[in-house]
C-alpha cells in the first residue's frame, strides 16, 4: 500500500520547519503555541460535517492533519517522537482494544458488548497507576462538553439529581447568587467568575437531564443568532444603510422584523 501524496505532505511540511530554508513563522511555532489551531481546526471540519459539505470537509480535514504533522515534525527534531511512532502507538491501541475485530469474533458482537471490552482494557492498561473516579482527561474538552461528561459519569454512581425538576431549581439558585454578586455594593470580579461557572454548570446537567447536548444546543444557538443578524443586515443594506453607523434602537428595528418573518413562517 503506498501513500506518495501522504509522504510529499510531510516532506512539504518538513521543509517548512527547515532551520535555513523553512518559513519565519513555522520556525517559530512550538507545541503549545500550536495548540489553539489545532483547536480552531478541529471545529471548522465538525462546521464542514454538519453543513454536509464534502469538498469544504476535504480542504478542513487537510488543516487538521496539518496540525498533527507539525506537531510530529517538532517533535522529531528533538528525538521525541515522530509519524511513525505515533502511528506505530495508534495502531497497537486500535489492534489491542478491538481484539473481537484482530483476535476472536466472539468476544464482542453487539455495540454495548464492544464498549465494556473497550472500557475494561482500557481499565487494564491503567494499572498501577493510582486509581481516581475524575482524573485530567475529564477535562480535556471545552468546558460545557466537560460539564456534561462530568454529570454523566457522576449519574453512574447516583450522585445527581434525581429529576430535571430538582436541577431547575439548582439552576434558579446558582442563578440568585449570581445575581448578588453582579448587584453588590462592591463588585468582587473573582466571586462574580465562579458564580457564573456555578450557573454555566448548573445549566449544563439541567440539559443532561432533559436528555439535550449542552454543547450541541449552544452551537444552535450561535448558529441562530449568526443567521439572523445576516438576515438583519440585509434588510439594513435594502434601506441604503450600514449596521457601523446605527445604534442599538435602530438595530432592534430590523432585529425585530427578521424575528416576525421567522415566526410567521413557522
Amino acid at each position: 500500500m503506498s501513500y506518495p501524496n501522504f509522504e510529499k505532505m510531510a516532506q512539504v511540511i518538513k521543509q517548512l520547519r527547515h532551520p535555513t530554508k523553512g518559513c519565519p513563522w513555522d520556525l517559530k511555532q512550538d507545541h503549545k503555541s500550536l495548540l489553539r489551531f489545532l483547536i480552531e481546526e478541529s471545529y471548522e471540519y465538525v462546521h464542514a460535517v454538519e453543513n454536509d459539505d464534502t469538498k469544504l470537509m476535504e480542504e478542513e480535514l487537510g488543516d487538521v492533519l496539518l496540525q498533527v504533522i507539525l506537531h510530529c515534525v517538532i517533535a522529531e527534531e528533538t528525538g521525541r517522537f515522530n509519524i511513525e511512532s505515533v502511528s506505530k502507538v495508534l495502531s497497537d491501541k486500535m489492534i489491542r482494544r478491538h481484539p473481537h475485530v484482530f483476535e476472536d469474533p466472539e468476544l464482542a458482537k453487539t455495540e454495548e458488548q464492544v464498549k465494556e471490552n473497550w472500557q475494561k482494557i482500557k481499565d487494564l492498561e491503567k494499572e498501577g497507576q493510582e486509581k481516581r473516579y475524575f482524573d485530567e482527561s475529564d477535562l480535556a474538552f471545552p468546558a460545557l462538553f466537560s460539564a456534561n461528561k462530568i454529570g454523566k459519569k457522576t449519574n453512574k454512581l447516583n450522585f445527581d439529581w434525581k429529576d430535571a425538576g430538582e436541577v431547575l431549581h439548582k439552576v434558579e439558585e446558582e442563578w440568585q447568587e449570581f445575581k448578588e454578586e453582579v448587584t453588590a455594593k462592591n463588585i468582587d470580579r473573582k466571586r462574580m467568575t465562579e458564580e457564573m461557572g456555578d450557573f454555566l454548570f448548573s445549566a449544563a446537567q439541567l440539559a443532561r437531564h432533559m436528555d439535550i447536548d449542552p454543547e450541541d444546543a449552544l452551537r444552535q444557538a450561535n448558529k441562530k443568532f449568526i443567521r439572523r443578524f445576516n438576515q438583519m443586515e440585509d434588510l439594513i443594506h435594502e434601506d441604503s444603510l450600514k449596521v457601523a453607523n446605527m445604534n442599538q434602537m435602530e438595530m432592534d428595528v430590523y432585529w425585530n422584523k427578521v424575528k416576525k418573518v421567522e415566526k410567521d413562517n413557522k
